[in-house]
């Protein structure tokens, strides 16, 4: 059997800019995507703390070391600069294999530094 499972979890992330005439997307700094073991083209959730609202889109890798984050396209819509929210991305595998994952978590601060 096939579960799908959390990835990896940028939990409490702000929202530097929000774009709407970019080519959708989130772009978020490259050291925050190596710490979450995410890579640019996954597909993820934007969960807004702010407002609730939940949308998917994928990922484009942001200036390394900036602390940036970036909404574009339609979904800077549904988010302000300044909002904070959680980017997930979950991954299939086997139901075993599923219970022994341990997915990667981090934390940056209110600056967006790890």
């Amino acid at each position: 059997m096939i579960v799908e499972v959390l990835k990896s979890k940028i939990h409490r992330v702000k929202l530097t800019e929000a774009d709407l005439h970019y080519v959708g997307s989130i772009a978020i700094d490259e050291d925050i995507l190596d710490a979450a073991n995410m890579i640019e083209g996954e597909k993820v959730q934007v969960l807004n703390i702010n407002n609730g609202e939940r949308i998917e889109t994928y990922i484009l890798r942001g200036p390394r070391g900036t602390g940036s984050v970036s909404l574009n396209g339609p979904a800077a819509r549904k988010a302000m600069v300044g909002d904070i929210v959680i980017v997930i991305s979950y991954a299939q595998m086997e139901f075993n294999e599923a219970k022994a994952f341990k997915p990667w978590v981090v934390f940056p601060d209110e600056q967006n530094k790890l």
